[in-house]
């Protein structure tokens, strides 16, 4: 067992937490491949006498003091990755540190808040007397809102009262963001000779409702989070040049808000269109927490700052207040050669530390 560092500085956290951080580069973890990830994050604890739980590539573990009469707060981040793009110009798989930054594939999104969140955890693991339970998930799938991520063993966690989910946010305080409506539509039409008169074109159709979903604004609109936004990403038709088609698929990538669930924005989708829409899922829901919120109030009081957030996570599917939190920009997730600076990982943990010592 290697020496505890519970009571230790941030310094000696940082310096475990990047260690594993640079192991975690090195392993390829991309959506439903997380196996090595996972033991490699399981190992760490385990060194450290933490002892975990596993279910598929998820890895979670409870405080030493756990007691199911107090509340509980998890810590939650992912260690999935997406593919590499072709825009690398680094090895996406070696941890390379220069000039105050450490390249690697996963290093912002979101191993940086992970390993960040899995000190702060050691902080406190072993602390008697907290007002709180603290729960750590090292969750899989989060890249491709996979069911096999952190619902699926959101039940073993016990009661969980509050969440901390590990996204890069600059460690401010993301208390909303936008949920995620993928819509697979089909415009329907007659096939003919392209050389005859037809005015059912299944192409011309479905420009018809691709316009309305580019000028549909919808009625409510949220405070932190704007306008719901809908955008068409993907359009196939045809077989050649001389056949009017009679099938226009296309893709319609909708990001809602608080302010409707994703089922009242698909049923108002569905009265307004004449194309089929089939929506891939609407589980992905938008999520807010209020500014009252003690933890929120914490962050505040610490001069972090709060926003809406356009993107999703795994917040979607955590039925609990939740509130996205993490070192790093969100900007360079899914970027060529993607970094994280060295000292944002040492800040983030100290920030960590301190917001939730103010509610323990």
């Amino acid at each position: 067992m290697k020496e505890q560092l519970f009571n230790n500085t941030t310094t000696d956290l940082f310096q475990s937490a990047f260690t594993l951080l640079k192991e975690l580069i090195a392993i390829p973890s991309f959506s439903k491949a997380e196996d090595k990830t996972a033991d490699c994050i399981q190992q760490f604890l385990e060194d450290f006498g933490v002892p975990t739980h596993r279910a598929m590539n998820n890895v979670w573990a409870f405080n030493q003091f756990y007691d199911e009469t107090k509340p509980t707060i998890l810590l939650n981040s992912h260690h999935d990755t997406v593919k590499p793009n072709a825009g690398y110009t680094l090895n996406p798989f070696e941890p390379i540190e220069k000039d105050g930054k450490l390249y690697g594939l996963g290093s912002n999104d979101a191993g940086g808040a992970l390993v960040s969140l899995i000190a702060t955890f050691l902080h406190f693991w072993d602390k008697p007397n907290l007002k709180y339970n603290i729960v750590l998930a090292a969750t899989a799938e989060e890249e491709i809102s996979g069911v096999d991520g952190v619902e699926s063993i959101y039940n073993e966690l016990g009661t969980i009262d509050f969440a901390i989910v590990g996204e890069p946010t600059e460690m401010n305080l993301a208390i909303a963001e936008k949920g995620l409506l993928v819509l697979d539509c089909v415009a329907k039409g007659t096939s003919s000779h392209a050389a005859h008169p037809n005015p059912d074109n299944a192409i011309l159709n479905a420009i018809q409702d691709i316009n309305w979903f580019n000028n549909y604004k919808f009625e409510k609109v949220s405070d932190l989070l704007g306008e719901i936004k809908m955008t068409v990403t993907i359009i196939n038709s045809g077989s050649q040049h001389n056949v009017v088609p009679d099938c226009c698929q296309f893709t319609v990538d909708v990001r809602t808000t608080e302010q409707y669930t994703n089922t009242e924005v698909f049923t108002i989708i569905k009265e307004n269109v004449q194309s089929e829409v089939t929506a891939r899922s609407l589980r992905l829901n938008s999520s807010s927490i209020p500014l009252t919120h003690p933890f929120v109030q914490a962050g505040l009081q610490l001069g972090r700052t709060y926003y809406g957030s356009p993107t999703s996570s795994d917040q979607a599917v955590i039925p609990c207040p939740s509130l996205k939190m993490g070192p790093g920009l969100s900007t360079r997730s899914h970027s060529s050669d993607e970094f994280i600076y060295v000292d944002e990982i040492k800040e983030a943990i100290e920030i960590y530390k301190n917001v939730l010592t103010q509610i323990l």
